[in-house]
C-alpha cells in the first residue's frame, strides 16, 4: 500500500504538468441556434459515430428539437438506413474496436458535462501528428491518447513545436503542416457546432429548464413578499 501511494504521488504532478501543456480555448456554444446544431449533429453523424454513440438521443429528438422536418433530417443528418426512432448507436462492433484501439470507445452523451465545452472544443483542434504513437498522432490536451484525429480532413495535419521547460520538451503551440479541406475559421466554426451539439445531448432540455427557473424564481420572489407580509399582519398584536 505504501508503495503504492509513493507511486501515486510521483505521477501526479507528471500528469498535471502533461494537461498544462496547453491552455484551453472557449467555445461559444449557444443552444438557441438550431442552425448551428443542427450542422452539429450532421458533422458528429458523418465524423464521430462511426465510433462513438450518443444512446439517449433520438433522431427524432433532433428533429423536434432543431425543428427539422423528419423527412430531411433523415437525408441530410442521419446515417444511410437509420429510422426516426433509432437511438445515435454506432454500427461498430465493440471487441473489434477494443482490439483495434486498445479500449471501447466510450457512449459521448455526457462527454459535454463531465469535460466541459472548452475541453472538447480544444481537445479537438489539438490533434497532431506523433510516429511513435500507434495510430500516428497524439493530442496535446489528452496526451498518448488511443483514437486517430476524427477530423484530420477538415483541418489538415498539425505538427507540434516544442519548447525547453525545466529540461523537458513541453509543446509550446501547435502549427498546421498540412492544409484540410477547410480554412481555420471554418474548421473552429465545424468544432463549435459539434461541441454545441454534445451540449444539447448533456441535457436536451436546458433551454426549457432555464426558461422554467425564471418563472420559479419569479414565483418565489412574489410567495416571499406575501409571506413577509401576513408575518407582519399576524405578529403585529404580539407584544
Amino acid at each position: 500500500m505504501k508503495k503504492l501511494l509513493q507511486v501515486c504521488l510521483l505521477l501526479l504532478p507528471l500528469s498535471t504538468f502533461a494537461s498544462a501543456q496547453i491552455s484551453l480555448e472557449s467555445a461559444d456554444t449557444d443552444l438557441s441556434d438550431s442552425k448551428s446544431l443542427a450542422n452539429g449533429a450532421k458533422l458528429y453523424v458523418e465524423y464521430c459515430l462511426g465510433c462513438h454513440s450518443v444512446k439517449y438521443i433520438r433522431y427524432l429528438n433532433i428533429a423536434d428539437d432543431f425543428d427539422i422536418k423528419q423527412t430531411t433530417l433523415l437525408e441530410d443528418v442521419a446515417p444511410e438506413g437509420a429510422g426516426i426512432y433509432d437511438k445515435m448507436l454506432t454500427a461498430m462492433n465493440g471487441r473489434d474496436a477494443k482490439k483495434w484501439f486498445g479500449t471501447t470507445p466510450p457512449d459521448l452523451s455526457l462527454i459535454a458535462r463531465s469535460r466541459g465545452a472548452d475541453w472538447l472544443y480544444t481537445y479537438l483542434k489539438s490533434f497532431y501528428v506523433d510516429a511513435s504513437r500507434p495510430l500516428g498522432v497524439n493530442n496535446a490536451v489528452f496526451p498518448d491518447v488511443g483514437m486517430p484525429n476524427p477530423l484530420w480532413q477538415l483541418q489538415g495535419e498539425q505538427i507540434a513545436v516544442l519548447k525547453k521547460e525545466h529540461g523537458q520538451d513541453v509543446i509550446d503551440k501547435l502549427m498546421i503542416q498540412k492544409k484540410g479541406t477547410m480554412t481555420p475559421d471554418q474548421f473552429d466554426k465545424a468544432v463549435n457546432d459539434i461541441v454545441s451539439f454534445l451540449v444539447y445531448t448533456g441535457e436536451p432540455s436546458q433551454l426549457e429548464r432555464q426558461s422554467m427557473g425564471k418563472y420559479v424564481l419569479l414565483f418565489i420572489l412574489l410567495f416571499g413578499v406575501i409571506a413577509y407580509l401576513l408575518k407582519k399582519e399576524y405578529w403585529k398584536d404580539v407584544h
